[in-house]
């Protein structure tokens, strides 16, 4: 399986992974397609993992993003993981909130790691001022009308020092801050927050992560130029409703898409 080696991540870096089960179980990898495609071919044998379960790749050669979008690491200088979670009480229509989850408690990880402020650029990457530093997949099986797992992929740029021409728009840490950082320190921060959030999820709260959502969301009541298939024009990032869709207001009239249906654009 691709070099495979299997921790109690407990043992590793004196117990850097502090919560109850995100990141107590973490598989590293020297190199794989895509550690969400590999989390899902485990679980498609039908192979125990128990929740909270880390993939963590050195270096991964076909990285996805949303709708089959490529995702670019260099080998070793980023964090390329993906995380098991069951929440099997969480209703399939309810099913934005774990992106929601997933997305405030990554950028609180960054700032608790780096000091500085992070925003979700709708709906689930992640930028500083409008250069994107990582981008979220998440892929839900589903059991009925309930979600039964989900592998919550998350890539981050973090020690790369360069990137392709044609990423214009890609920063890392590294060249934010001017230094490196420890991947499995990031690693740690990121997990812990992820269990909070998903535990707060659990319990309900709701109202909670809805305001910690809309308080990152990059260009929420800022005039923006957006593009979609009818037009370009400027509008307002108003909210984003319960399916996740995003609510743009133009003209006097609030417009709702969902993903691929509108482009930021950057002046």
């Amino acid at each position: 399986m691709n070099d495979l080696v299997f921790y109690n991540v407990c043992t590793l870096q004196n117990n850097i992974f502090s919560g109850l089960f995100v990141g107590q179980n973490l598989v590293t990898l020297k190199q794989v397609d895509s550690t969400n495609n590999y989390l899902k071919k485990i679980l498609s044998n039908s192979e125990p993992l128990p929740e909270g379960t880390v993939i963590m790749a050195e270096e991964q050669y076909a990285g996805r993003g949303q709708y089959k979008n490529g995702w670019f690491a260099e080998k070793g200088n980023n964090l390329t993981i993906s995380i098991l979670l069951k929440p099997l009480f969480l209703p399939l229509n309810d099913q934005f909130q774990l992106t929601q989850v997933v997305s405030i408690a990554t950028v609180k990880a960054l700032k608790q790691t780096s000091g500085l402020s992070y925003q979700i650029k709708w709906p689930n990457d992640i930028y500083y001022g409008e250069k994107k530093l990582g981008g979220i997949l998440i892929e839900n099986s589903v059991q009925g009308k309930r979600i039964n797992n989900s592998v919550i992929g998350i890539g981050l740029n973090v020690n790369q020092p360069q990137f392709p021409e044609n990423l214009p728009r890609a920063v890392s840490l590294k060249q934010i801050l001017q230094r490196d950082y420890d991947l499995k320190a990031v690693l740690s921060e990121i997990c812990r927050h992820i269990e909070a959030w998903y535990l707060k999820l659990k319990a309900g709260k709701t109202d909670e992560i809805n305001i910690a959502y809309l308080d990152r969301l990059l260009g929420l009541n800022e005039e923006r130029r957006y593009r979609s298939e009818e037009e370009t024009y400027r509008g307002v990032i108003k909210g984003v409703d319960h399916s996740g869709l995003l609510e743009i207001q133009t003209n006097g009239i609030i417009k709702k898409y969902n993903l691929k249906e509108v482009e930021f654009l950057f002046d």
